[in-house]
């Protein structure tokens, strides 16, 4: 579990005195992950106080995440400080988040982050790392992975030091995400929550945060909640979600839409949500609900995006499905490679 969490709007003014206590020395600097939609946004940056070594690094999260992006990132702050940083804080949204926690912990881990690409591999804590969600849904605020694209597939570095040492949740932060990013890591954090509720591996401390979750995902995306209400409701349900999976798993639209990103670079919500609206075989109720959603929001999914994939990009995008074994015995059991064949996942892709 993440050890320390803070929530309230206005909360992100805490981050100076929060942190200070964590500080090693003058030299060893705090090294702030930020979005650059915020590089020209005085309202957020002029609240961050930079001391002795402390810098900024502006993150792109058109992209998904990359092994080799953190690899880069960890040469150029061992190359460019003077000692291990006191803490590495991301202030963003999924992608910040999860190139957050993997450098950290990739600070303190011999080798290339793809080589810990799986579960538990990684043999030693990362430094102090902070997470401080602008966007609500991921779920990467608060859970024990770091999802990256290495060169062949898709997969987190799943890990108990993986999880933040500390989480400021200021739902204030969230204002100005354009509607269809709101809408796709929204359904991000219902979906984990369908698959947790339906998957193998729920127990009972799983489904107490995922029933939350899910009906706060109702509230939010189906009720009459004032504006502040569902950025309040949806921050909690980003977390409860992310709870909830931790401690069970996801299920096929997960599996499948890291295919979607691996081959086709997009991006994960939108990409879960392209695979969830074909997916009423596994999930019937909840993909009418999905449907219900988009169309009180007046969403359009992108349509056709594997029309014109060659054999090759089709086969790739499978191999990466496949190969997510824990993601589908939460959803179909261990006997889920009589079920899960590839000409069924061919089916599917060649559907969206």
């Amino acid at each position: 579990m993440v050890s320390k969490v803070v929530f309230g709007r206005g909360s992100f003014n805490q981050l100076n005195e929060i942190i200070e206590p964590k500080r090693q020395n003058q030299r060893a600097p705090f090294i702030y992950f930020i979005d650059d939609v915020f590089e020209n946004n005085p309202n957020l940056i002029s609240r961050i106080s930079l001391l002795y070594d402390d810098y900024i690094i502006f993150i792109s999260s058109v992209e998904e995440p990359k092994t080799t992006q953190v690899d880069a990132l960890v040469e150029d702050i061992i190359l460019n400080t003077k000692a291990l940083p006191s803490g590495i804080i991301g202030i963003g949204g999924g992608t910040v988040m999860d190139l957050a926690k993997a450098v950290s912990v990739m600070l303190t881990n011999n080798g290339l982050s793809e080589e810990y690409q799986g579960w538990d591999l990684l043999k030693t804590p990362g430094v102090y790392h902070v997470g401080i969600p602008t966007i609500s849904g991921t779920g990467a605020e608060v859970s024990r992975t770091a999802i990256l694209c290495g060169s062949k597939l898709k997969l987190g570095l799943n890990s108990d030091f993986t999880p933040f040492d500390q989480v400021i949740l200021d739902p204030e932060l969230t204002d100005g995400v354009e509607k269809n990013q709101w809408f796709y890591t929204g359904m991000d954090c219902f979906i984990h929550c369908v698959e947790s509720l339906n998957g193998n591996f729920i127990n009972t401390f799983s489904k107490s945060y995922g029933k939350m979750a899910y009906e706060l995902c109702h509230e939010v995306f189906l009720g009459n909640d004032s504006f502040e209400e569902m950025q309040d409701k949806l921050m909690i349900a980003s977390w409860h979600g992310g709870m909830s999976i931790a401690y069970s798993q996801v299920g096929v639209a997960h599996a499948m839409s890291y295919g979607l990103s691996f081959v086709l670079g997009i991006k994960h919500g939108v990409g879960n949500c392209i695979v969830f609206q074909h997916l009423e075989e596994f999930y019937p109720k909840d993909v009418a609900i999905f449907k219900s959603m988009m169309k009180k929001h007046n969403i359009t999914l992108p349509k056709d995006v594997c029309k014109s994939l060659t054999q090759k990009q089709m086969d790739a995008m499978i191999d990466v499905a496949l190969s997510l074994t824990p993601l589908w015995e939460n959803a179909i059991g261990n006997q889920w490679k009589s079920v899960i064949t590839r000409s069924k996942l061919e089916k599917l892709y060649s559907k969206m």
